[in-house]
This record gives C-alpha cells, structure tokens and sequence, in this order.
C-alpha cells in the first residue's frame, strides 16, 4: 500500500513547475527547486510524463535563476 508521502511524492512528480509559480521566489529558493526536480529526473523513467514534466520544470526554473541573476545589482568596478 502506498503511503500518504509516497502519494504527494508522486503528485509533485507529475506537476510542471511554471513561471507563475516561480515568480516571487528568491534564488535561494529556486536553487532548492532546482535540486527537487533534478531528483525528480533522476527517479523517472525514460520518455515518461515524469521525464518530460521534470525536464520542463528545469528549464522553467532555470529561466527564473538567470533572470535573477540578471537582475542582481553588480558590484562597484564591473
């Protein structure tokens, strides 16, 4: 029988993390999400929905860290 973590675990799994969701979390943050979902990749099977929703949650994460980057006020001489 699955347990009730194992079931939210799975849940996450199949959840595309978007930009909307992204959108106000600081980079510290969004690096945590970044190790999740490479452990959700990990976990998956080749060509799975699993595969696919955690490589488009990368990339959407991904995004968000280098538009905070980009944003980041750079340091007097550079």
């Amino acid at each position: 029988m699955v347990g009730v973590s194992d079931q939210t675990e799975e849940k996450k799994m199949n959840r595309i993390i978007t930009t909307s969701d992204l959108q106000n979390r600081k980079l510290g943050e969004l690096r945590v999400a970044f190790h999740r979902a490479q452990q959700d990749l990990t976990k998956s099977e080749p060509n799975s929905p699993e595969r696919r929703n955690a490589l488009a949650s990368l990339e959407n994460i991904r995004r968000a860290m280098n538009s905070r980057y980009i944003q980041r006020p750079k340091p007097p001489g550079f």
